[in-house]
């Protein structure tokens, strides 16, 4: 006498493994974006004549059926249908299914990220990539006015400097210091700000309030500072500290630098030196050397412009 089936077995005729086989044809072409599969995923291959897969090792999944094909005995249970033994665990296999399909939509998404951010090396010098790295120079730049407080303006102008990429030289001393690690130490008014050279470095204009308590800066060169723009040396001049101290200025190769901003330095009127070179900004070179000789006669001006 024939046992029934089990209430969680589902007899398997030919109609629903060619079905299944469908089912998972389509699924695999809609994965690949519609092209079509390799020839040897054909139904032919996948079902036998009696609609029972064929007795070949390896996965299922390259016959397009939608789990293992297994025939050793082992997975046959006494009374119920020849099938294979997944047909007992579909739900588990198409959680793996499921899963598998997930890390695959993972992967192609990390792969798209990781083709934008490699794209943006691309990307010229006044596109978004600047915008970004605007805002994290912006970040160096931030005056902390508490810290300014605790160690004096020297000490925090200091690594504000160093943070950026400059460096200093201290009054009395002909060494410059360049690692924001190895500042020195000791008492606060010890140690002046005598120079400044802030060669490709990111200072910018919102950085220039640490210099409002620097009073022994004597000389500051700006060379190759792509935030250097007319509002920083509009700011330089407004300083009363720094009208009074500084005597040398040299910008060189800074774009964004016009007439405008040069014309501003007037106002440090014990400027003995000032040298500008290969700046682009700079149309009318004329204009500002009459600005010169009228606020400061005795002024040494060299120009190296186009």
């Amino acid at each position: 006498m024939r046992r029934a089936p089990l209430p969680h077995v589902v007899e398997v005729g030919d109609d629903q493994w060619t079905r299944a086989a469908e089912g998972e044809r389509r699924r695999r072409r809609r994965r690949c974006g519609g092209r079509s599969l390799a020839p040897s995923l054909r139904l032919s291959d996948a079902v036998s004549r009696r609609g029972r897969p064929r007795a070949t090792r390896g996965s299922g999944r390259a016959y397009g059926l939608p789990f293992p094909v297994s025939h050793r005995r082992a997975d046959r249970k006494p009374g119920l249908p020849s099938c294979p033994s997944s047909i007992f665990t579909a739900e588990r296999t198409e959680g793996r299914g499921r899963k598998s399909r997930r890390d695959d939509d993972q992967m192609m998404l990390f792969g798209k990220i990781s083709w934008q951010f490699c794209g943006l090396k691309k990307l010229p010098w006044s596109c978004d990539s600047r915008s970004f790295w605007g805002w994290l120079n912006a970040v160096f730049n931030k005056v902390d006015y508490e810290r300014i407080r605790d160690v004096g303006p020297d000490r925090a102008a200091s690594e504000w400097l160093l943070r950026c990429g400059a460096m200093v030289r201290y009054h009395g001393q002909e060494r410059w210091q360049k690692d924001y690690n190895n500042l020195p130490t000791g008492p606060l008014d010890k140690y002046k700000i005598q120079a400044i050279d802030a060669t490709n470095s990111c200072i910018m204009n919102i950085g220039f309030d640490h210099m409002e308590g620097l009073q022994h800066v004597e000389k500051i060169k700006l060379c190759k500072c792509h935030y250097i723009e007319d509002t920083c040396l509009e700011r330089l001049g407004q300083l009363e500290n720094l009208q009074k101290s500084i005597l040398e200025m040299e910008i060189i190769s800074c774009g964004n630098v016009t007439e405008k901003g040069i014309i501003a330095l007037h106002h440090l009127r014990n400027l003995n030196y000032l040298l500008l070179s290969d700046l682009p900004g700079v149309r009318e070179k004329e204009k500002i050397v009459q600005a010169f000789q009228i606020s400061l006669p005795s002024l040494k001006l060299k120009l190296d412009l186009k």
